[in-house]
């Protein structure tokens, strides 16, 4: 039985907190001060992310579709997977999860964020950031991320996959995009997974934290949407 738009909503809200407290948290982990993890560089986070998403589905998977992430929920709704009545109420629930996620991760590090004077660090614990700031090739990388993202989710709809392994592979994804694309924007890939933690950033009294870059903003925002839409209508154009 299918749950209520509410209830679904609710899941996205669990799902999406679960994947940015472990996400942020795995970045925290590595570039916060004088943490156990500190230092473990690129493959832990991309790692953490994968698991962090991973656990985020399965931990909202029995609620509804566990998109935790506005870009697949809009890209769904493009080709008929998800009810347009639901877009808005998946969104509102996805940004209060990772919201919260980031306001968790804050609190789990509580004394580390004192002992950290990067202010650059400390911002890219919550949301991400270019290693060259070059608007265009920025939002080119994020929209790249996202169509395969969003291509492989639906692929994963045809093939022959046990349910229950699903986010597994879903993890899988998302690590390989990280390792092999990420490095340049840090692969937000998701809307939610970004603003939600970037507004937390702005608002949280974060001990030595500098400006939350609204500048950079809106390209984790839109190209993970333009690459999600793109991804989903080239998957149903082919046989």
């Amino acid at each position: 039985m299918e749950h209520s738009i509410m209830v679904q909503a609710l899941g996205e809200l669990v799902g999406t907190f679960i994947l940015v407290l472990l996400g942020d948290g795995v970045v925290a982990g590595v570039s916060l001060a004088k943490t156990k993890a500190n230092g473990a560089g690129w493959v832990a986070i991309t790692l953490g992310w994968g698991f962090a998403v991973t656990l985020g589905v399965y931990t909202s998977a029995f609620m509804g579709p566990a998109h935790l992430n506005p870009a697949v929920t809009i890209a769904f709704a493009m080709i008929g997977k998800t009810p347009w009545a639901a877009v808005v109420p998946f969104i509102i629930a996805q940004m209060i999860g990772a919201f919260l996620g980031a306001v968790a991760v804050w609190i789990q590090y509580y004394p580390h964020w004192q002992a950290t004077k990067d202010q650059a660090a400390i911002l890219g614990t919550f949301a991400t950031g270019p290693a060259i700031r070059s608007p265009f090739a920025n939002l080119m990388s994020e929209l790249i991320g996202t169509f395969v993202l969003i291509f492989a989710l639906l692929a994963l709809t045809r093939g022959e996959l046990t349910a229950g392994l699903n986010p597994l592979v879903v993890g899988v994804v998302i690590t390989a995009i990280g390792l092999s694309l990420g490095g340049t924007t840090g692969y937000a890939i998701n809307p939610a997974r970004d603003l939600g933690p970037r507004i937390a950033h702005a608002v949280l009294p974060i001990a030595n934290k500098g400006d939350s870059d609204w500048s950079y903003s809106w390209i984790p925002v839109v190209g993970p949407i333009i690459g999600g839409i793109l991804g989903a209508l080239l998957f149903v154009v082919l046989p």
